[in-house]
């Protein structure tokens, strides 16, 4: 016989005495089973209650003495009696309606006449009743008050019940077909919390409320946020919103609203990578390391927005990726050329089918910060429709006093741009709206010398291209001589996009030459490029000698969006009224250029020794070849001007001279732009002499390098006769002397 007691707190392994309740239970053991832990499955049956006395033996186990509890019975009267039929009906309907119970209880309860018996039958057998219910019954010896406490809780239990069968029947009726799907899920997501399993929708839900949280958004921002989220909560997976608000939401969170990269601006890390990355362009380096500078020293500085100018293949956006690397920041490019939609960069209103945020929303996202380094290219080829002006969605996202609260139609939230360092690129401003250049600060770069092109190729292009066409350093060698002849007879350009190709293609072709097993050391010869690039395709200088042979024809230098370029200009003559025409699709400007010089020429006929009614006697035709392209400016007006003295005094305009500048009537030469594009032309296409306005002698002292006008002679003129004087031959023995130049310059062609 034991004395079985319950722990104050069954998690105890090693209970005091204390630790036990003071009322238990005298018990016989019937049966002991050793379970495969070890542990012990003791079968007893209780007897009579028992209260706990002094203990006299704690370890091994414990003894104790045990007073009996002896049961106050109650008298037999209707009431106890109708106590009595009442929980036996209670108990049979909780047996009857329960799954878990079994209908032998029933059997058994009905054949316990005795009062204390059945109370004490019904505790043991319920399942819903605690602990400490058990026990606070075990304690009551008072079978009156048992009978009163467990009819309490079978008629609690029993209410339960009814609210569970009236809330399912409520369910059932509230189900209909169409919803059969959806309630299965609910059975499902009830049955995966009791077993403990995930709920995969709330989980997607509250990792959305996470990132959130963690997403150190506005607090406006924040609260909207939140009320889609609780929004998102309250629909079903397969409403037509759902996917749409949670991709809202996910927008919200995922955006880098206060994550900056955090790293200062360093000048000397700036200076070694633009000096590493790009050859000479020093005037443009000392610019952006001021613009640094004082971002250095005011961080939160509302600066200018930089716009980097000039041709193509010079530079711009590989400049824009220096800058970034300098200050440790992630690059970014959008291209805006051919853009006509501005839901392109304002992204679309989410009303809209598959709705997206714009272009620098979207690439604040992949940058990962709110801090990146943004180039714009090709600011001046946007485009404008029906669907909008993307110029003028980029007057707000550059403006330095409005984009710190830029609001995404889809978003529809502010959110802060001022710290996004933007770079725009561009080949020329006209097209660009005023408003726009206006917040812009203009940075431009010009073309390269020949020279400056062999220094850019042996130290970018040649170990670019070797490396991207997976041959090595001491499989291929580019002599000088090699560059240089690739630079100067199959490219015409300002930058060294075209010159990258064709070495490019010099490098593939030695690629295959290992591939086929021929492992010998390439050269670059003369007759080796010939060979893979073909015959010579650019011949200038032979051109220049060629065609100004006759009198009539001169060399004039234009400005063009690729950069600088030579212009033919030809005249000719024939007997007539006095007619004067002009072909080339030529602009108003030039047109009106070309009526000034005729003017200075004929008030001038005498003394430039020309009869003074040529021009009653003759018609005259100047035509600019490329007719093709269309012209325009007043800088060929000294060109137009010594063309036309050199078909009417029948001398040939000296061979590889070039010019350009304005005329007046009065003859003055008046300041052109694009000085360093023009002279850099000049100098690819072979020209010897330039003749230049002298008031432009200031921007080839500040924009030419001494190493850049080697070779070439600069002429300055103030008046057409400063032109005219180094234009022309002065004597017949001047004439056989440019007779000579054009015949070397023609063999040296042709060998």
């Amino acid at each position: 016989t034991i004395v079985v007691v319950a722990q104050r707190d069954a998690r105890m392994d090693t209970p005091q005495p204390a630790d036990l309740h003071a009322y238990g239970t005298l018990a016989t053991i019937h049966k002991v089973v050793k379970m495969p832990n070890q542990s012990l499955f003791v079968f007893t049956e209780g007897t009579e209650r028992v209260k706990l006395g002094m203990f006299s033996q704690i370890e091994p186990f414990m003894t104790a003495a045990v007073e009996p509890i002896a049961e106050i019975l109650p008298q037999k009267s209707p009431e106890i009696e109708a106590l009595q039929r009442n929980v036996l009906s209670e108990f049979q309907q909780i047996v009857t309606a329960s799954p878990t119970l079994s209908d032998e209880l029933q059997t058994i309860a009905m054949n316990i006449e005795e009062p204390g018996r059945l109370v004490d039958f019904i505790a043991s057998s319920l399942p819903f009743l605690s602990t400490s219910d058990k026990q606070e019954l075990l304690e009551t010896s008072d079978v009156t008050a048992r009978l009163e406490r467990v009819n309490k809780h079978l008629a609690k239990e029993l209410e339960v019940q009814q609210l569970r069968n009236k809330i399912q029947s409520e369910v059932q009726d509230q189900v209909q077909q169409s919803q059969r799907d959806y309630y299965l899920r609910e059975q499902m997501k009830a049955i995966q919390k009791e077993l403990g399993d995930v709920d995969e929708g709330q989980k997607d839900i509250e990792d959305l409320r996470e990132k959130i949280e963690a997403a150190g958004m506005p607090e406006e921002t924040k609260k909207e946020a939140l009320k889609e989220l609780s929004r998102l909560q309250r629909m079903s997976p397969m409403a037509a919103d759902y996917s749409l608000t949670r991709n809202y939401i996910e927008w919200l969170a995922v955006l880098p609203w206060s994550k900056s990269s955090g790293s200062e601006v360093d000048i000397l890390k700036a200076r070694e990578i633009l000096d590493a990355d790009h050859y000479d362009l020093k005037k443009v380096k000392d610019r952006i390391l001021d613009y640094l500078a004082v971002r250095r020293l005011k961080p939160d500085m509302k600066g200018p927005i930089l716009c980097f100018v000039g041709p193509p293949g010079v530079g711009k956006t590989s400049l824009g990726r220096s800058i970034a690397r300098s200050l440790s920041r992630e690059f970014r490019r959008i291209s805006l050329g051919g853009m006509h939609d501005e839901a392109e960069l304002r992204g679309h209103r989410r009303t809209y089918i598959g709705a997206l945020p714009g272009q620098i929303v979207q690439n604040l996202r992949r940058a990962g910060a709110n801090d990146p380094v943004f180039m714009l290219d090709e600011v001046d080829k946007l485009g404008r429709d029906f669907r909008g002006d993307p110029s003028s969605a980029l007057l707000e996202i550059l403006d330095p006093e409005q984009n710190n609260t830029f609001r995404d139609n889809y978003l529809d939230q502010p959110f802060d741009l001022s710290k996004v360092l933007f770079i725009c690129t561009a080949n020329q401003l006209d097209p660009i709206p005023a408003p726009l250049l206006d917040r812009m600060e203009i940075i431009e770069l010009q073309g390269y010398t020949e020279e400056e092109k062999q220094h850019i190729a042996f130290r970018y292009l040649i170990p670019r291209q070797i490396k991207e066409n997976g041959i090595k350093a001491e499989d291929i060698e580019f002599p000088a001589e090699a560059v240089s002849y690739i630079v100067r007879h199959y490219t015409r350009e300002a930058g060294v996009r075209k010159l990258e190709q064709l070495i490019g293609t010099v490098c593939r072709k030695q690629a295959r030459r290992i591939a086929e097993g021929k492992t010998e050391k390439l050269v670059v010869t003369r007759e080796i490029i010939q060979e893979f690039l073909g015959g010579i395709k650019v011949r200038v200088d032979t051109e220049i000698a060629e065609r100004t042979k006759r009198p009539g024809v001169a060399v004039g230098l234009a400005w063009t969006p690729a950069g600088g370029d030579i212009l033919f200009v030809e005249a000719n003559r024939m007997k007539g009224k006095g007619g004067f025409r002009v072909t080339g699709q030529i602009g108003d400007v030039m047109q009106e250029s070309m009526q000034a010089a005729l003017t200075w020429v004929r008030s001038n006929a005498k003394s430039l020794g020309i009869p003074e009614d040529f021009a009653g006697e003759n018609d005259i035709h100047i035509h600019v070849p490329a007719g093709a392209i269309p012209k325009d400016g007043p800088s060929a007006g000294v060109t137009i001007s010594t063309v036309l003295v050199s078909l009417m005094t029948d001398k040939p305009v000296r061979p590889l001279t070039a010019m350009t500048g304005e005329i007046t009537l009065s003859g003055n030469v008046l300041p052109v732009g694009g000085i360093k594009e023009k002279f850099l032309a000049a100098k690819r296409a072979g020209v010897k002499d330039v003749i230049l306005p002298a008031e432009n002698r200031q921007n080839v002292e500040e924009d030419l390098m001494p190493e850049q006008i080697e070779g070439v002679n600069i002429h300055y003129a103030s008046r057409i006769e400063d032109v005219l004087a180094v234009a022309l031959p002065k004597t017949p023995a001047d004439e056989q002397k440019d007779e000579q130049v054009r015949e070397e310059v023609l063999e040296h062609a042709s060998a």
